[in-house]
């Protein structure tokens, strides 16, 4: 059956506005009285996450795992400092080599169990074993030791800043060893034994996450925070802003900034714009003709309209990027390689390339839901046009986008992958290694780019980190320019992210480190 956007857009507002009533309040609503409690929407563009596991978890479900789960530290990009959680304290020798943390104690999991050095030990020891996700993150550690009840030291194989990665918004979560056992499916079914100030109530796969307050919490429980949350994916975007406009929702992002624009004149929400680390990237895939051609990579990367993208798909809210580690994040330089939109230079390399008349017909795949991905194709198909390349875009939901890359038919594949990338630890090899790092089997490298260069400088620089950062930035800086010559992909825009909330909503800080992740401890309604 095929339905209006606009009939689905009010059926979809009627649902969200039916269950919560039937839950007993609206968002942005509190009650009163002494049993006081809060709930409130958090309106996503996408599923809200996509695996149970937070050993393996690495996309969108960030912003549901750092609700339910910690880590040992986190990371103030604002301060540039560690800040504790789990652990209170840590220590590293001169070397780098051996890292020990002190632990906090009278903390418990959510299954009523402590938490102590055995379960961090467990919890990082397995998600190492199981290496999905970002597992890769522990790369560096030998051999995990807890000393005793509340201390755990980390013994390195080679020195590296195990400070930074402890406080990975992917995979460096603690979770219960008395739930999971050695039972490596136990998630699966929908399950969680984290720490965090939230636990799981219920859910709907791929649609609708809802989390209450846990009492047990070691930080305590303001009276005034919100109490229950509801993750709830609405792709529409025209949909979400009703909902906010209407206090269906507590908050959203991710919408079209000409609504940004004029929310910002809406006395009934609150238009917060923050600095963010994410930035747009469109892979090119460097293994099927005509993109195993680097002169095609390069001719479509000076056909692309980076200039009108910023202007119109993203209403000024963003920069044309400088290779892919964004502006805030140390590694950014200006002395990366920029490619310019310049359609002679263009046409130009397609002739060279064989392809003087056109005639190259391209797959783009972008996530929907997402307003300014949509509006980035449409620009960037016009421009090909004019080159003779007929640009197809497909808006894809995320799961069917990102299965569609890792075909096992490489001919099935896409030729442009459109996608956010965000950090998972706060150093450049987050937006290096996964998306660009030689794999046998893609999981984020989805260009299926292989350069041993690249990779070793990379891999490399990862180490002269822990010790010496400066020599490790301009070793990212020149891994940059060697991916930005071979034109593996398009280097579009570091974006500013823009929240809109209802008035009432208090307490919400945004940390770039853990992007679209809402920490709703210490949120409340005013």
């Amino acid at each position: 059956m095929r339905f209006s956007k606009k009939w689905f857009s009010a059926l979809l507002s009627l649902f969200v506005v039916t269950s919560i009533l039937l839950a007993g309040c609206s968002a942005g609503a509190a009650k009163s009285g002494s049993n006081a409690a809060t709930y409130a929407v958090y309106a996503v563009n996408t599923e809200p996450l996509t695996n149970w596991d937070p050993a393996a978890e690495f996309s969108n479900g960030i912003l549901v795992m750092n609700n339910m789960y910690e880590q040992l530290v986190r990371y103030d990009p604002v301060e540039k400092k560690i800040v504790p959680l789990l652990a209170t304290e840590y220590t590293t020798s001169e070397d780098g080599l051996t890292w020990t943390f002190k632990l906090r104690k009278g903390v418990k999991f959510h299954d009523g169990t402590d938490f102590n050095a055995q379960a961090v030990k467990f919890s990082i020891e397995r998600t190492i074993r199981l290496g999905a996700g970002a597992s890769y993150i522990w790369a560096p550690v030998d051999t995990i030791e807890a000393t005793d009840d509340y201390t755990v030291t980390f013994k390195l194989k080679y020195s590296a800043p195990l400070d930074l990665i402890a406080s990975t918004g992917y995979a460096a979560f603690i979770y219960s060893p008395t739930s999971v056992g050695s039972d490596d499916k136990w998630f699966d079914e929908g399950r969680e034994c984290g720490t965090g100030p939230y636990s799981l109530k219920s859910f709907k796969w791929g649609d609708e996450v809802v989390l209450q307050k846990f009492d047990g919490y070691w930080g305590g429980w303001p009276e005034k925070n919100i109490s229950t949350v509801v993750i709830k994916k609405v792709s529409e975007p025209a949909t979400r802003r009703q909902m906010v406009e209407k206090g269906e929702a507590t908050i959203t992002t991710e919408l079209p900034y000409s609504d940004v624009d004029a929310l910002k004149k809406d006395s009934n929400v609150v238009v917060e714009v923050d600095p963010s680390l994410q930035n747009l990237i469109g892979m090119f895939n460097t293994q099927k003709a005509p993109l195993d051609n680097p002169k095609v990579r390069e001719a479509l990367s000076y056909a692309f309209p980076y200039q009108s993208v910023i202007d119109y798909a993203m209403g000024g809210y963003a920069a044309q990027s400088f290779g892919v580690v964004p502006n805030g994040m140390w590694g950014y330089s200006k002395d990366v390689q920029q490619y310019t939109y310049d359609l002679d230079k263009a046409k130009q390399l397609l002739a060279d390339a064989g392809y003087a008349d056109g005639g190259i017909k391209l797959l783009l795949t972008y996530m929907s839901g997402d307003e300014a991905e949509k509006n980035t194709a449409e620009l960037y198909k016009a421009e090909l046009a004019k080159i003779g390349v007929d640009l197809e875009i497909r808006s894809m939901p995320w799961d069917s986008q990102w299965e569609l890359a890792k075909s096992a038919n490489a001919a099935d594949r896409q030729d442009i992958f459109v996608m956010y990338w965000w950090p998972d630890l706060p150093s450049p090899y987050s937006f290096l290694f996964s998306t660009f790092h030689s794999e046998e089997e893609p999981m984020f490298n989805l260009s299926y780019y292989k350069n041993e260069q690249f990779d070793k400088l990379i891999d490399d620089a990862n180490v002269t980190s822990a010790n010496d950062r400066a020599k490790a930035e301009s070793m990212f800086v020149e891994a940059q320019n060697v991916l930005m010559k071979d034109a593996a992909t398009l280097a579009i825009y570091d974006k500013q992210v823009a929240w809109v909330t209802v008035k009432n909503f208090k307490g919400f800080s945004f940390n770039p480190v853990y992007p679209t992740v809402v920490f709703f401890y210490g949120t409340y309604f005013e």
